[in-house]
């Protein structure tokens, strides 16, 4: 497979400047642009994050964090992605703010799918050139085509 991500993220899925104070604005932000785009409840998208927040952090160095839950009603695997304004405090395992935000939701049976794509979001935010470009793209627009490997260059 590929680098790209458009399976799991939709162009409208991708945030490219969104202001919050902290990790609870957070999700509920990305829990009601989730419920909103789904058909879902945005409180219950947010504690289901916070819920699996407080199993350690999902901020995993570098100022990235994957959030992910699992929901009832879903079918398939879903993401959202998130550039934030100001980095934000995350408890992330280098102790450093994160401002670059992956959000996986699974269905409940979801469990090696559910992996997967958590495997290949993580591989993808590894990369320190891949992660450059996602801080100089300058739009909505070339965000989206990095994930979905339509422009290598976009930024």
């Amino acid at each position: 497979m590929t680098d790209d991500l458009s399976d799991l993220l939709a162009h409208d899925a991708v945030l490219e400047s969104l202001a919050v104070p902290n990790k609870k604005a957070l999700f509920q932000q990305l829990g009601n642009v989730a419920a909103r785009q789904l058909g879902l409840d945005a409180r219950m998208v947010s504690e289901r994050l916070s819920e699996r927040e407080r199993l350690g952090s999902t901020g995993f160095g570098g100022g990235i964090a994957i959030p992910h839950g699992k929901i009832d009603g879903l079918t398939k695997v879903t993401g959202w992605f998130a550039r934030l304004s100001q980095p934000i405090e995350f408890a992330a395992v280098d102790d450093m703010p994160v401002d670059l935000v992956f959000l996986l939701l699974s269905p409940t049976d979801a469990g090696v799918e559910h992996l997967k794509a958590l495997a290949r979001v993580s591989r993808r935010l590894r990369d320190r050139g891949f992660v450059a470009k996602l801080h100089g793209a300058g739009s909505q627009d070339a965000l989206w085509a990095l994930f979905a490997n339509n422009a290598r260059d976009a930024a």
